[in-house]
């Protein structure tokens, strides 16, 4: 079960991207990013009532509802950094960088989660390494000034992400997922509300234009059903096999860039795609 979780949450945070990408048009990244987590949240609470897990709000353990509330401004951060990354460049430079986080939340797992690496575990990890690096390695697109505001967002992205993964992992014990995803939702929405007021943009909620409407609110549906899925799938998978089959996202994400948005295929991309999906399949051998 937790592994078809992951592969619905890799699905849903796949077309998050694209929707979302399309969503930025002529719209602030952190107003994007308010929105978005505000939809999120209706989404999460209207679970939460369907699934009656609210009942167990009183009995979250303190440590546990900690590590919610840090896990939920790691994702809201690494939402922020993601975003402005994307305005700033195009999908499939961006999309790789922020995957990368699936060796940092590995091995994270290991030191901190004391999950055991196997050897076919160590060599799936280094051929999704050697994915990765050949989905950065383009000569033009690594280069100037403008590289520099969409790659250090991007990176700080996948540092945050890593954070999530564990966070949520240690946070989500004996707690009703949908419940934890509901709560993790408003950490991160106050978060985005205090980024929007304290810039003062607020009043460019209502500049919003309704095509972009539609693709924040789509993104917003997809990252709810990614959330709910990964949370639980994490709930009852190891971290290390569970998060890198999620972040298979990068395949659906890069392929519809490239069939949607017009991006450019090359064969190193391709290559590299293939890549980490191999050494994602090694993981669950």
């Amino acid at each position: 079960m937790w592994l078809f979780l992951a592969c619905v949450s890799a699905l849903s945070a796949g077309l998050t991207a694209i929707l979302a990408k399309a969503g930025l048009q002529n719209v602030d990244s952190h107003v994007a990013t308010a929105v978005r987590t505000a939809l999120v949240l209706v989404f999460s609470l209207l679970m939460v009532l369907l699934t009656g897990s609210g009942i167990g709000l009183g009995t979250i353990p303190l440590q546990s509802f900690i590590f919610l509330i840090l896990s939920g401004m790691a994702t809201g951060a690494s939402w922020l950094f993601y975003f402005t990354a994307l305005q700033r460049g195009n999908v499939h430079q961006i999309a790789p960088i922020d995957k990368s986080s699936t060796i940092i939340t590995m091995l994270l797992a290991f030191a901190i989660l004391h999950e055991v690496p196997t050897r076919v575990s160590w060599a799936g990890m280094a051929v999704m390494a050697c994915g990765t690096w050949l989905m950065l390695d383009r000569k033009g697109d690594y280069q100037g000034s403008r590289f520099t505001s969409w790659f250090v967002p991007a990176i700080l992205s996948a540092f945050c992400a890593a954070a999530t993964s564990i966070l949520v992992k240690i946070g989500l014990k004996d707690i009703d997922s949908t419940l934890a995803t509901a709560i993790r939702t408003g950490v991160i929405l106050i978060m985005s509300l205090v980024i929007v007021i304290s810039q003062k943009k607020t009043h460019l909620i209502m500049s919003i234009p309704r095509r972009s409407w539609l693709f924040l609110m789509t993104s917003a549906l997809t990252t709810g059903i990614s959330w709910l899925a990964f949370y639980r799938a994490l709930q009852l998978g190891p971290a290390s096999i569970v998060v890198p089959v999620d972040k298979l996202s990068i395949v659906v994400t890069v392929l519809a860039a490239w069939l949607f948005l017009k991006e450019k295929a090359r064969p190193r991309t391709i290559l590299g795609l293939l890549l980490i999906t191999a050494g994602t399949g090694m993981l669950l051998i």
